[in-house]
């Protein structure tokens, strides 16, 4: 399935299809190392998030292009370390990348398999490719040997188209007001970062019970 651009990145006001949660946008960039954080502390809560009416939508954008950073650039000491104590502090063990890795390949293959019983997966192997093997996203055929361990065909002229939309989509939340990645869109109210899993999971059920009390 290819995810075409919409003008906008959506906000939570959207309803997942047939479960009447709210969906809440995470915006993320494979070449991120806090993002993979984000992915590890989000994903343990989605369970419990569900369970409050809350439905995660993980959404790439190009991170390089939203600092306007040249890729494959060493990145900063103290950036790195950065990333590093947040992944210590929240128990996540990563391999971090010491420099800016090429990851739109990879966010194409994620809007063509947008929607698709087969992103979770792929999105997990990208992940664990990247921050748990050190493999590099931009690698010449790396994103098709991770998609063809999954059996999983993926068109280069439709990866093209969708790293054009990856680019659209990317401009669409600098325009939004997203710094940086993980981002969580609450309505129109970008929040950057990561927290304690109690944090976050205190912080999306109270925003749950808000907008259903306003909609009621």
């Amino acid at each position: 399935m290819e995810g075409g651009a919409t003008g906008r990145v959506r906000g939570a006001t959207e309803r997942s299809a047939g479960s009447g949660a709210l969906v809440v946008p995470v915006l993320y960039d494979f070449a991120s190392t806090i993002a993979y954080v984000a992915h590890r502390v989000l994903g343990a809560l989605e369970p419990e998030l569900a369970a409050a009416g809350v439905a995660l939508s993980w959404r790439p954008i190009d991170l390089a292009q939203l600092l306007r950073i040249e890729r494959d650039a060493t990145i900063a000491a103290e950036r790195r370390e950065n990333a590093l104590r947040v992944a210590r502090e929240l128990g996540v063990a990563v391999r971090a990348p010491t420099r800016w890795l090429d990851s739109r390949r990879a966010h194409a293959a994620i809007l063509l398999l947008q929607g698709s019983a087969r992103e979770p997966s792929f999105r997990e192997r990208v992940w664990s490719a990247v921050f748990e093997e050190a493999a590099d996203p931009g690698e010449p055929g790396a994103v098709e040997r991770w998609a063809a361990e999954l059996g999983i065909a993926l068109d280069p002229a439709r990866l093209a188209r969708a790293e054009e939309d990856l680019a659209l989509r990317t401009h669409v939340a600098e325009e939004q007001g997203v710094s940086g990645v993980p981002t969580l869109l609450l309505d129109a109210w970008p929040l950057g970062g990561i927290q304690t899993p109690e944090t976050m999971r205190l912080l999306l059920e109270r925003w749950s019970r808000r907008k259903r009390g306003a909609s009621g």
